[in-house]
């Protein structure tokens, strides 16, 4: 515990200072960074591929895409064809990738398929996330405010909140087990718990930061589908880890393990929250 909050304590201040001060030309490395790292542990799960030919043919597709798509601030704003595409791939992947939870462990046959399968899988979970943030990071930029951050952020908290008022919440009233062939601990009500509290802080979130939403309606459901979406993400890294034999995914963060066991849950509400967010509400 003392190395999850010391580790924590270290990290949290990092990642906000990134998100807010980093320049653009400065934020895309760095986050790249991040993800290609994802990446490296995720290899792990396309066993018998080495480790390091999956991360180069996974982390090869990431940055072609960086010349592919359009990254300037115009366009990161405008949402081109080809972020519109990302975000909507990311979104039917974090759909099928429920249905594999929910039928697990029926869908065993699915989810340990051939290494290249698994490859795919994981640039599905993982580029989707890497062009939410951008997406997200860019949004309003050119009129100096902190709209694009403060949206990053936004759906961090609503996360972090979704996972403290799901443990509590489940802890003092969880009977009903949501997929308990993945993760034995998680039940309807803590997910019930999570939602309420998430809902709470992103509308709270939005009043501070001035952020704009369409409608309370959509505030709402943005906010309830993100938590959803959170949820099948830290369930979807579990269901991968189980059928691999593996308990954390990596040791790079004392206490808290590797990158993806910190950042699963958000590998699905990004890319969810950026869908719903910036192109079909």
């Amino acid at each position: 515990m003392k190395q999850r909050v010391l580790t924590a304590a270290v990290l949290a201040p990092l990642v906000v200072a990134g998100v807010f001060f980093l320049p653009f030309s400065a934020f895309i490395p760095a986050l790249l960074a991040i993800t290609v790292l994802g990446f490296w542990e995720w290899s792990q799960f396309t066993r018998p591929f080495a480790r390091v030919v999956s991360t180069v043919m996974m982390a090869a597709v990431l940055i072609a895409s960086l010349f592919l798509v359009p990254t300037d601030i115009a366009s990161l704003q405008s949402l081109t064809a080809s972020h519109k595409a990302i975000l909507a791939a990311g979104g039917a992947w974090w759909v099928l990738a429920s249905v594999l939870v929910v039928a697990y462990p029926r869908s065993t046959s699915l989810v340990n398929a051939h290494s290249v399968a698994k490859q795919f899988y994981g640039i599905l979970t993982l580029l989707p996330f890497f062009w939410s943030i951008l997406l997200l990071r860019a949004f309003d930029y050119q009129t100096n405010t902190y709209h694009g951050a403060q949206l990053v952020l936004l759906v961090c908290v609503l996360v972090w909140a979704a996972d403290s008022g799901a443990y509590f919440s489940g802890k003092a009233f969880g009977k009903r087990k949501m997929a308990p062939a993945v993760s034995p601990n998680k039940t309807m009500e803590g997910l019930l718990g999570g939602i309420v509290a998430a809902i709470a802080v992103t509308w709270g979130g939005a009043t501070v930061f001035d952020i704009p939403f369409s409608s309370l309606l959509s505030l709402l459901s943005i906010a309830m589908i993100a938590v959803i979406a959170s949820v099948m993400g830290d369930l979807v890294e579990s269901m991968f880890k189980r059928v691999s034999g593996i308990k954390d995914s990596g040791r790079i963060l004392p206490g808290h393990g590797g990158i993806l066991d910190r950042i699963d849950s958000l590998t699905a509400a990004l890319p969810v929250f950026a869908l719903l967010y910036l192109w079909l509400l």
